[in-house]
Parts: C-alpha cells; sequence; structure tokens
C-alpha cells in the first residue's frame, strides 16, 4: 500500500503546512530541494525517503508519527 501511505503523508503535510501558514516554497528552501518535490509530495506522487520524512518533520515541528495519522 506504498501508493496510499504516500497519500496519506501528501494530505497530512499539507494540512500541517497550510495550519501553520507555511508556504511550498518556504518547506523546500528549507529542505534544499524544489517547491515541485514538496507539491509531488503533498499530492502522493513522490515516495519520500526516510531522511526527507523526518526533514518534513523538523521543518513542520511536528513528529514523524504526525505526518502519518
Amino acid at each position: 500500500m506504498i501508493n496510499e501511505d504516500s497519500k496519506k503523508l501528501g494530505k497530512n503535510v499539507r494540512k500541517i503546512r497550510t495550519q501553520n501558514n507555511i508556504t511550498q516554497e518556504e518547506i523546500a528552501n528549507i529542505l534544499g530541494v524544489d517547491r515541485s518535490f514538496v507539491s509531488n509530495i503533498e499530492n502522493g506522487k513522490n515516495n519520500p525517503t526516510l531522511s526527507t520524512i523526518t526533514n518534513l518533520a523538523k521543518a513542520l515541528k511536528v513528529s514523524v508519527e504526525e505526518l502519518f495519522k
């Protein structure tokens, strides 16, 4: 169910990011990636590495577990 997990992750990243008024561009700058990479994660089109997921959680100031709820 990698596809479902990617969609769930993306949905939660977008929800947390928008709740905190953070842009995709800001997250991309923190992670050192292109904004389209963040967009692809949020749209479930990308299967990020554990390292990227950990860095996303840090950038959003939440736990990794929170990204998968």
